[in-house]
């Protein structure tokens, strides 16, 4: 297979998971976590490096799309050692948001039609196999990696 199918495959990879996750946010009315919205960056990366690699089949983009990849695997498996309560998660996971209530007022804080909404980075929405969203995720950047890698190594 041609640097550029590999390049194109892996973007595609991420395209269908970043569209996944907006399913699940929007038709499945799971609202993600500050952790769930950071593995979405790697996925926009990856796919406008694809767009580029399938025209320009460079090794260079290759390599950067692995390492968002690698990236997005990393935050995936900090997000999973949250959920799991195997170490704290940063501060946005909640702790500074519930900070940040302190500055409504009551009528605010009991308004259940616009109020905010805080999605704790500890609790997965979903699980499937045993495994949560997070560490989907992260086992499917593993796998496009891999791709992004394939594509670096393959001559053009």
């Amino acid at each position: 297979m041609k640097r550029s199918h590999l390049i194109g495959l892996a973007g595609l990879g991420s395209l269908a998971l970043f569209l996944a996750a907006l399913a699940f946010e929007y038709i499945g009315e799971l609202l993600p976590c500050a952790l769930c919205l950071w593995q979405r960056w790697p996925h926009r990366v990856a796919i406008v490096l694809a767009l580029i690699g399938v025209v320009f089949p460079r090794a260079v983009i290759a390599w950067l799309g692995a390492a968002s990849m690698l990236v997005n695997a990393g935050i995936s498996l900090m997000h999973t050692g949250v959920e799991r309560a195997w170490w704290d998660g940063p501060q946005v996971c909640g702790a500074s948001a519930a900070q940040d209530l302190g500055s409504l007022s009551v009528e605010d804080l009991f308004d259940t039609t616009s109020g905010p909404q805080l999605i704790l980075c500890n609790e997965a929405a979903w699980h499937f196999l045993g495994l949560s969203m997070a560490s989907w995720n992260g086992l499917a950047c593993l796998v496009l990696a891999a791709i992004w890698i394939a594509a670096a190594r393959r001559p053009a």
